[in-house]
């Protein structure tokens, strides 16, 4: 609750927020089989389907809103109200990019969250997450509309993240070095400036300021305390690059999409990162890319997805490559996953992507309308 307005609710393990838009955000309980999350998702889909059919409202499942600019969105109590942590961020988003509002109010992922058995594997899976987000972006790509238009992009919630905030997005370079570590993404997490300090219900305004500072005491906004353990958690969940570390892995670049489309993440990322067979089959594929090479991947696949050039080929020969990898992982484990995956291996076989196939219903039976994409592809 905030301000006597249910922002949230849990169960079983399961939350669902709002995010500052309006997106719902379904967090799901940790579960070890793709069965199990689709059929935790697809339970959720019937839960607000009878909730809409009473409220006369839909869902859908795109990466970003296809028609209504930034000051038509409705805002969340979370974002609008004086001082909460949404409404902070709204006031200095502007400041260090120039995509910040556009991620809050517009943009909606789908994301899958990993965990790890030691810091050795955890570097690894790191690695091979940061390296292929771009070919996942490629794969999922399905945002090419902005205010009822096409924008260039297939991917245009990728593109936003290009320009949100540099200090707290993006590659993370320092995990390709020798010396990454547990230790070292605290310091990276350590450097990356401060939103807020929440105390007794209140968001205290941090803006920039140095977590460093926070634990010699000496942050301006609370000269003289020291971070708690729920300070540090909060901290952690104002850093976006394409994977985040936790407790377990966030990967973070897909767009939102359609239901069919939605248990096929889970199982490219479990194929690939559950099976040690193809966990190095993967670290191998990307292990001599360099720093500019991600950088180049993460920018051109958000306007070009699997026709982007690389190495001589495209990202599409890379993405069916990496699906193959995923599908033996999957056999391997034993669990009857590899049709979640049929999907994935159709998009990286054509290259058609679900952008290919909106922006040309765009140009011919919707007539250069987006208006028919809220009946046609509501859940």
């Amino acid at each position: 609750m905030e301000d006597g307005r249910i922002i949230g609710v849990s169960l079983d393990g399961q939350s669902v927020t709002l995010e500052p838009g309006g997106q719902f955000e379904l967090s799901g309980a940790p579960v070890d089989t793709i069965h199990k999350t689709c059929a935790e998702v697809n339970s959720h889909l019937y839960q607000v389907k009878a909730i809409c059919e009473e409220l006369h409202c839909g869902f859908l499942g795109v990466g970003f809103d296809p028609k209504w600019a930034i000051q038509d969105i409705p805002v969340m109590p979370k974002a609008s109200r004086r001082g909460g942590r949404y409404s902070l961020m709204k006031s200095y988003m502007p400041t260090v990019g120039s995509m910040g509002l556009d991620m809050m109010f517009r943009t909606c992922t789908v994301q899958v969250n990993l965990d790890f058995e030691s810091e050795r594997d955890m570097v690894e899976k790191f690695r091979i997450g940061l390296a292929l987000q771009p070919v996942a972006n490629a794969l999922f790509a399905n945002s090419p509309f902005k205010e009822g238009r096409p924008t260039g992009f297939v991917s245009t919630r990728g593109h936003v993240w290009t320009d949100v905030d540099a200090s707290r997005t993006g590659n993370l370079p320092f995990v390709f070095r020798d010396d990454m570590s547990f230790e070292r993404y605290v310091d990276y997490a350590m450097d990356v400036p401060m939103y807020f300090v929440y105390r007794n219900g209140q968001y205290i305004n941090a803006l920039g300021m140095s977590w460093r500072d926070f634990m010699a005491g000496k942050l301006p906004a609370l000269p003289g305390e020291y971070p708690t353990i729920a300070d540090w958690a909060n901290h952690l969940t104002t850093i976006f690059p394409e994977v985040r570390l936790k407790k377990y892995l966030e990967m973070r670049g897909a767009d939102g999409g359609p239901w069919r489309m939605l248990c096929a993440l889970p199982a490219l990322w479990v194929g690939l990162l559950y099976d040690e067979e193809a966990q190095r089959q993967a670290l191998a594929l990307v292990s001599d890319w360099t720093d500019s090479e991600r950088d180049y991947l993460r920018t051109e696949v958000t306007r070009y997805g699997l026709r982007t050039r690389f190495r001589g080929g495209s990202v599409q020969d890379l993405a069916k490559q990496v699906v193959s990898i995923a599908r033996g992982g999957l056999q391997r484990r034993g669990h009857d996953e590899v049709n979640f995956l049929k999907r994935l291996e159709v998009v990286a076989e054509t290259g058609l992507t679900q952008a290919d196939h909106l922006l040309e219903l765009y140009e011919t039976r919707w007539q250069r309308s987006v208006d028919p994409l809220y009946t046609e592809l509501m859940y």
